[in-house]
């Protein structure tokens, strides 16, 4: 059945893949970007079936006037997908504090603006889903990564939160955590890499970033597999509030499940124990 599927970031990378296979299925599509002009461009040109719309996902006033121009054209929104990020990669200490925000305003902040912009729209419907994309980097930290992790670790608990808040009112949810793919987030357009600033961590500034911009395009992952998985979801009645992409991201968030479990068990003696008791030493 046709829908209607709102697309953030949509002018390259997995966002473009989204919105080409969402056309070509014959969903209706809102294609949005920073320039609109450019992401009609890269669907096609002008089509029936697609709206491309002015968004930077930073901005609540855009959100909300990406989300009427939907409505006035195609009547309602089905799926939204927050596609849109960025990358600020370095270690935590050469990460700027401007740079930290950035990143927490984009990755977080962003997807939470056009959420709340497309509620209120679902919630009349009675109906609807939120595909946000994650990453295993929202379930596994990792050196060089604190920025990143910290927004998509932020992701998780909100999207999960919301998952509650809204399922009375048939909108569903479901987190996205991929693994390595081929999309365009290690471009220079997309990642910010930060500067050796501290001897102590100089030299491995200076390798991990090699070693980063070396797998660019190498990725495991096909985006164009991806695109189609998230679309196959996007038509489910039931989809899955948590969809593991790529055969890294399953592996990584098993081991970390076991981690977790470990901890747990670790944790039972000393952890376990602090709560009143009444034969408890004073």
């Amino acid at each position: 059945m046709s829908k209607v599927i709102f697309v953030t970031g949509a002018g390259r990378g997995l966002g473009t893949d989204i919105a080409r296979q969402a056309l070509e299925a014959g969903h209706q599509v809102v294609a949005t970007g920073r320039r609109p002009g450019e992401v009609e461009k890269t669907l096609g040109g002008p089509q029936d079936n697609l709206l491309a719309a002015k968004l930077d996902i930073t901005s609540l006033d855009d959100a909300h006037a990406a989300v009427q121009a939907a409505v006035d054209r195609f009547g309602r929104i089905d799926v939204l997908i927050n596609n849109a990020g960025n990358f600020y990669a370095g270690f935590f200490e050469e990460i700027s504090p401007e740079h930290m925000h950035r990143q927490i305003e984009t990755n977080l902040y962003g997807p939470m603006n056009v959420t709340r912009a497309v509620l209120p729209v679902m919630r009349a419907q009675r109906d609807g889903h939120i595909i946000t994309l994650s990453s295993i980097a929202g379930l596994v930290g990792a050196e060089f990564n604190a920025a990143y992790a910290a927004s998509k670790f932020g992701v998780e608990g909100w999207m999960e939160s919301l998952h509650h808040d809204i399922k009375p009112y048939n909108i569903r949810t479901t987190i996205v955590e991929p693994g390595f793919f081929r999309t365009e987030l290690l471009v220079d357009a997309s990642t910010t890499w930060s500067e050796p600033s501290i001897d102590d961590y100089a030299e491995r500034t200076t390798a991990t970033v090699e070693a980063w911009k070396s797998i660019s395009g190498q990725q495991p992952g096909d985006p164009a597999k991806l695109a189609h998985a998230l679309l196959t979801i996007a038509d489910q009645n039931e989809p899955p509030q948590r969809f593991l992409a790529g055969a890294d991201a399953i592996e990584g968030a098993t081991a970390k499940a076991q981690e977790l479990l470990a901890q747990a068990e670790a944790s039972r003696e000393l952890g376990g124990n602090l709560g009143h008791d009444d034969t408890a030493s004073v």
